[in-house]
This record gives C-alpha cells, sequence and structure tokens, in this order.
C-alpha cells in the first residue's frame, strides 16, 4: 500500500509499504481523513522528527473506519467510525515519530482499548470533520489551561484552526463576550461563522482602543489605564505584536495562554506590566482534551466545518501538503480518502 514519508530535508514522496497485520488484540483501520498540520510542514523541511532523520511516516489528525477486529479487543466493531488519539500508539507517536502515519491506506492500532487510542464517533459526522478532533483538542487544551469560565470576556489572536477552535471551546463553557482578532478578512467572517461575538482587524484598527470600546475599562492594581476588561487573552497567531498588544491591554490579573509557537524570541517590559500581575500560560498538546473534545464536535459539527477551507482526494496527498505549506494559500488543509 502507498504511504507518505519524509526522505529528506524538503522532501516527501509516496513510499510502498506492506499493508499491516492484525493480532487478537490489535485493530485495522482504514483511513477516511487526516489533516495536514504545521508540524507536518516542519518535519518535511528539516528532514524527519527530530532527532529521527529521514523515512519519516506523515500524518497525526486521523479519522478512520474500523476494518478488522482482533479476539481480545472489546467495545469495537467493523464499520464503527472512529477519531484516534495519535499519542497513545504503542509502537510511537503516529505519524510525529513513530513506526506509522496517518497519510497512508491501512494503520493497525496494537493493543487497542476504546477510550486510550479510539472513540467510536456517530456515521454522520462527516470523515474531513472528524480529523478536525484532534487539533481541536489542542484548542480546547488551550482553553483549559486559560481558566476561562462562564461569564468572562476574553479575546483570540489568530482566526486559524486553532483560533477557530478555542472560540468554539470558550462559548461552549458560556465565555460571554469573545472577540477575535485577525488581518485576513476571511478568517474573521469564519470567525464570526462558529460564535465569535465581535472581531477586530488589527490592520485597520488599535486593538485595545477597540477591546476597551467592546469590554469596557479596567486598570492595574495601582490604578493605572485605561486597560481593557478583558479576563482572558489567547494567543493563537504566535507573532510578537500579539504578545505586546495583549499585556500592554490587560487589566489587573488578566491571564494570558499561549498555545502558538512562536518561532522568533519575544521581548518583554517585565517593569511595564508588574502592576498588571498578568498571568501568563503556556499550552500545549491536549493531555486530558483528545476525547473530551469530541463531544463538542459531534454535537456542533456544522460550525467546525467552516474551519476546514480545502479537502484533497488521497491520490493528491503531495498538493495537499504543498498547498498547506504555502503561506496564505489556505487555512485548514484536509485529505480524504
Amino acid at each position: 500500500m502507498r504511504s507518505l514519508y519524509v526522505t529528506g530535508p524538503g522532501t516527501v514522496q509516496w513510499v510502498d509499504i506492506a499493508e499491516p497485520s492484525v493480532e487478537n488484540r490489535d485493530v485495522l483501520l482504514k483511513m477516511r481523513a487526516c489533516g495536514i498540520c504545521g508540524s507536518d510542514a516542519f518535519y518535511i523541511q528539516v528532514g524527519g522528527i527530530p532527532p529521527r532523520q529521514g523515512a519519516t511516516p506523515l500524518g497525526h489528525e486521523p479519522a478512520a473506519e474500523v476494518v478488522a477486529v482482533g479476539s481480545s479487543v472489546t467495545g469495537l466493531a467493523v464499520g464503527d467510525h472512529v477519531v484516534i488519539n495519535p499519542m497513545r500508539f504503542t509502537d510511537g507517536l503516529l505519524g510525529s515519530g513513530g513506526a506509522q502515519g496517518g497519510l497512508t491506506e491501512y494503520i493497525v492500532v496494537k493493543d487497542a482499548v476504546v477510550g486510550r487510542q479510539l472513540r467510536v464517533i456517530p456515521p454522520d459526522i462527516p470523515w474531513e470533520v472528524a480529523a478536525l478532533n484532534e487539533p481541536m483538542a489542542v484548542a480546547h487544551h488551550a482553553v483549559n489551561r486559560s481558566g476561562a469560565k462562564a461569564g468572562d470576556k476574553a479575546v483570540v489572536f489568530g482566526a486559524g484552526p486553532i483560533g477557530l477552535g478555542s472560540i468554539l471551546s470558550l462559548k461552549s463553557r458560556g465565555v460571554a463576550h469573545v472577540v477575535a482578532i485577525d488581518i485576513v478578512p476571511h478568517r474573521l467572517d469564519k470567525a464570526l461563522a462558529v460564535g465569535a461575538d465581535a472581531v477586530i482587524n488589527s490592520q485597520e484598527e488599535d486593538v485595545v482602543d477597540r477591546l476597551i470600546a467592546l469590554h469596557g475599562t479596567a486598570t492595574d492594581a495601582v490604578g493605572h489605564g485605561p486597560k481593557a476588561d478583558t479576563d482572558v487573552f489567547l494567543d493563537a497567531a504566535g507573532a510578537p505584536d500579539v504578545i505586546l498588544s495583549a499585556l500592554r491591554a490587560a487589566k489587573h490579573r488578566a491571564v494570558l495562554a499561549i498555545v502558538a509557537v512562536h518561532k522568533v524570541p519575544v521581548a518583554i517590559d517585565f517593569g511595564a506590566i508588574l502592576a498588571a500581575e498578568v498571568d501568563i500560560r503556556l499550552s500545549m498538546g491536549y493531555p486530558t482534551e483528545i476525547f473530551e473534545v469530541t463531544d463538542a464536535l459531534i454535537a456542533h459539527w456544522p460550525k467546525y466545518a467552516h474551519i476546514i477551507s480545502h479537502t484533497l482526494p488521497f491520490d493528491r496527498a503531495l498538493d495537499a501538503l504543498a498547498l498547506a505549506r504555502t503561506p496564505g494559500a489556505a487555512d485548514k488543509v484536509v485529505v480524504t480518502f
């Protein structure tokens, strides 16, 4: 069968590999969809997943159909639709340095346990939407890290897939007002479609002034202001200006949660924000959230579908990777099988 592998720096190719076999504790899955992640572009750029180099299978945002179930596995049947936890495979991380990747025809889940590597979903959920489960878990963990609660006011910087997922998660827990900030108009339109209460184009408006207008005025601990009466700032953009704008706007004991990958250092004047006692929290992955977010995905899948900008068939997976790696060309690309 065919699988997509990183075979060297800047090189990704089709590789013919053997179809996996199934033992009594295993489950064989036919891939039905797999999203393209920004980390896939990084793996291609460096020639693998460090420290491993070369011959690296790609794809860690999968949705699949059960086609064979080992005799010792319970809770699954042939034909079940499943979402997958790529972090819990016993042969390494799926698509991130392990033995298998999701951009292939079949994968085997060794030592399969429902609720550990797999969760069954209703068959009416479109495959491309089901493949969002993994990145939406990343967004959900960022919201969990932020501590956002019902009645809060929040702002999300960056209306890409993780930012949009964060908006959905914030609204699901009763956050009263969510503002999305981006510089791309169609992304701001998507933010409104998934539930943002307001949007700001930061190329056209002063972020702090607009947040004060939307959320009201506050101060730091010693009365300095005006600050925005925003409880949670969530960075899903990864630009230095985002951090600086959030800290400039932050009131006393506001929370800044950072899920974005920052590729350059950010210089912060801690003296200037000392009186605000800002709580800065970093977020990575999804320690518990991979199947927590599935309930929301099932209940509100038409909203999550707005996140997807392109779907391409498996025989065009190389084109999908190239599209996802081209700045500004796509938001969320999903390969379907």
